[in-house]
């Protein structure tokens, strides 16, 4: 849904690129209150009743972009409450890390079985015959469901040979595959942070934009400014979704003119995964574990961790590559500062695990890339630049997909043991990762190599991105082309024996 959500997407654009034009600038936070009104002009609302709750609402975002804490209805005080504590070169961060602004949700109603016009009131009333609870009477009119007797089972929209019947949900609550997304005394949606693992697949779908995340670009921008050594590192994702004009070397010019000292590939990290879950598997499979799950997207493992506690074990031990990508900068630059850009938002998460952070610095999406070219000014498709970015194997700007990370492990232990046998499934979405980890509990995947992604399509359909899936997958297959190297073994010249 996200990429057809323009105003959405705009207002979001628009906020980071205000943070950022402010960060560039040395624009004292103290004016932040002006950035509302050069987002929102005028006296007329554009996109709710009032011009005022506009307002109030795009306060928050922005406050959230800077990584404030959440501010309620009721809360009193200017825009610029704590603005001291993230005034700073270095990563904040504050929980919860996604909130629903609770005067932007419109407490859409939740999950409801609904006749519409389209009903015939039909001799044969199959709706009301199959339904259990006898919360289904014919009318003058139509059939009319009785909300307080209905359990949801969907039985009578199966049954209706009109289709009248239908059944709709929250949005965000609809794709939350952990059941995270509850409701408050005022019936608007919250988010049940125990259960959340931070995929972010609320956001894109609210189609109120009432569900946000923070930002940590003010910070990266005042530590470029400061004249640190800040690195990125840009996931394999990244290719498309700039505009089919801006070419990869394009990319890569334009995070350096942002002041980044270099940028690097994320998929030379993901090679290096894919070295260590193949020769894990190699060793531990069927032997020690019954199957192996991929360690890449962190969203599957919280889940992993949350809902199947005793199959954590069977998760790799694998850094994922946006840690071995840190890891190789800063044993490069010990004065290094490392950005991971990329599409996933539960990355922020990780970036702050104490296995992590000593590589990783900061995180932001590609979103957020954007809001910052828009900051400063760069357009990357006019940029004149020669070269090619070749830091990764084909396999590892494969992990972009869903199924890339479990045939590049499989291809590479077929190279590095052509006897071992590996059947591999894949599962996009936490709520069909969650029907995968049930089947293989029960045994049914012994000596499979099981991937887990929480967003549709894998990485290329996270949250943080911003062209659709269709377009990226296309661009990618090109880019995968252009690799010098098809696999990691290619690419990393190692021993391996």
């Amino acid at each position: 849904m996200k990429e057809t959500y323009f105003d959405i997407n705009n207002i979001r654009l628009k906020v980071f690129s205000e943070i950022a034009k402010m960060a560039y600038s040395d624009t004292p936070l103290e004016e932040l209150g002006k950035a509302v009104y050069r987002i929102l002009p005028g006296e007329v609302a554009n996109y709710r009743d009032s011009i005022f709750l506009e307002r109030a609402i795009v306060s928050e975002r922005l406050r959230l972009g800077l990584g404030l804490k959440l501010r309620q209805a009721s809360d009193l005080g200017a825009i610029t409450d704590g603005i001291e504590s993230v005034d700073v070169d270095h990563r904040i961060f504050e929980e919860p890390l996604i909130n629903v602004i609770p005067f932007a949700c419109e407490s859409c109603p939740t999950k409801t079985y609904y006749v519409t016009n389209n009903c015939r009131r039909c001799l044969a009333h199959p709706c009301s015959h199959v339904c259990p609870k006898n919360a289904i009477t014919i009318e003058k009119n139509q059939a009319v469901i009785d909300e307080e007797k209905c359990i949801k089972c969907g039985k009578c929209k199966e049954a209706c040979p009109y289709n009248a019947i239908i059944m709709y949900d929250r949005p965000c609550a609809s794709v939350c595959g952990v059941k995270a997304i509850e409701t408050d005394y005022l019936g608007r949606a919250s988010i049940n942070q125990d259960k959340c693992v931070a995929c972010g697949r609320c956001i894109t779908e609210c189609p109120f934009g009432a569900i946000s995340d923070k930002s940590q670009i003010y910070q990266i921008i005042k530590a470029i400014k400061s004249g640190k050594n800040v690195y990125a590192e840009v996931a394999p994702s990244f290719i498309g979704q700039f505009g089919a004009l801006a070419s990869p070397i394009q990319i890569k010019e334009g995070i350096k003119r942002l002041g980044f000292k270099d940028v690097m590939e994320v998929g030379l990290g993901a090679d290096f995964t894919t070295m260590e879950e193949a020769l894990e598997y190699i060793e531990r499979v069927p032997e020690e574990i019954e199957f192996m799950g991929t360690s890449c997207c962190h969203s599957w493992y919280l889940m992993v961790k949350n809902e199947f506690p005793e199959l954590i074990g069977q998760i790799s031990d694998s850094s994922t590559p946006m840690t071995y990508t840190g890891r190789y900068i800063k044993e490069k630059d010990p004065e290094a500062l490392v950005v991971f850009i990329g599409p996933c938002i539960s990355k922020k998460l990780e970036g702050l695990t104490e296995k992590v952070k000593k590589h990783i610095d900061f995180v932001i999406t590609f979103e957020e890339l954007m809001g910052m070219f828009v900051g400063k000014g760069i357009e990357l498709s006019e940029i004149e630049v020669d070269g090619v970015i070749d830091d990764a194997s084909s396999s590892g700007r494969g992990y972009a997909q869903a199924g890339g990370v479990a045939h590049a492990v499989k291809d590479t232990i077929h190279e590095l043991n052509p006897n071992k046998n590996v059947e591999i499934v894949n599962a996009e979405t936490l709520e069909d990762c969650i029907k995968m980890l049930k089947i293989a509990k029960a045994g049914k995947y012994k000596g499979c190599l099981l991937e887990g992604m929480a967003c549709p399509n894998g990485c290329i359909g996270g949250a943080g991105t911003i062209a659709s899936p269709q377009r990226v997958r296309r661009e990618l297959a090109k880019f995968m082309k252009e690799s010098k190297s098809k696999l990691p073994l290619d690419n990393m010249n190692l021993d391996f024996e």
